[in-house]
């Protein structure tokens, strides 16, 4: 069945660094649409990043902070996120959409002084 295992969240100091990872199984991951969403206290869901292939594309409130990239060979993507932002508070989700969407359980990133 289809899993999808987050890590790499914590707390992190405004303009700090995080790099997340989402391990993924049950599924062709190599011609899968990954996603990652995330969700802050208080809000609904929101896109975060994707990556199809070669093909990226970002939320614009990220752009040029964070960096998703995907690994075949393991089964794994990644998000890159630098210079964050307490606004980037929230629990980040790994997503994929096969016929229905997949979540993981997610992983918390805490962006505070």
């Amino acid at each position: 069945q289809v899993q999808l295992v987050e890590s790499g969240g914590g707390l992190v100091q405004p303009g700090g660094s995080l790099r997340l990872s989402c391990a993924a199984s049950g599924f062709t991951f190599s011609r899968s649409r990954m996603s990652w969403y995330r969700q802050a206290p208080g809000k609904e869901r929101e896109l975060v990043a994707q990556i199809s292939g070669s093909t990226t594309t970002y939320a614009d409130s990220v752009k040029g902070r964070f960096t998703i990239s995907g690994d075949n060979a393991k089964n794994t993507v990644y998000l890159q996120m630098n210079s964050l932002k307490p606004e980037d508070t929230g629990v980040y989700y790994c997503n994929v959409q096969i016929v229905v969407p997949y979540w993981g359980k997610g992983t918390l990133v805490t962006v505070s002084s």
